[in-house]
């Protein structure tokens, strides 16, 4: 799969969080999951809802349209982003990865 599959229901991310980071940055891709730092703490969701924000911003989608749907206690999770067909998809990871994030 790498970091990221098209299914059903849109684009879903695997994730690895950095909690605590001196700034929200996408760091790229190592073992498999996208490396994601945020300033937030992980404490009552704050990191999650950091992490989801910072993509909604990175792939240009709504808030509304990520979803974390897995690991919400865990560094390593899984992120749906609903709205645009795989081509489209593509194209924006593609962009975010060649631009550092």
């Amino acid at each position: 799969m790498g970091f990221w599959e098209y299914g059903d229901e849109g684009l879903v991310l695997r994730v690895r969080v950095h909690p605590g980071a001196r700034r929200n940055e996408i760091r790229g891709i190592h073992a498999d999951e996208l490396s994601v730092a945020v300033t937030q703490s992980p404490e009552k969701g704050k990191a999650n809802k950091a992490v989801s924000e910072l993509l909604a911003k990175a792939l240009n989608v709504k808030r509304s349209q990520v979803e974390l749907t897995a690991g919400a206690t865990a560094s390593s999770k899984r992120f749906l982003i609903r709205g645009l067909d795989e081509a489209e998809w593509q194209e924006r990871l593609h962009a975010l990865l060649s631009s550092g994030g």
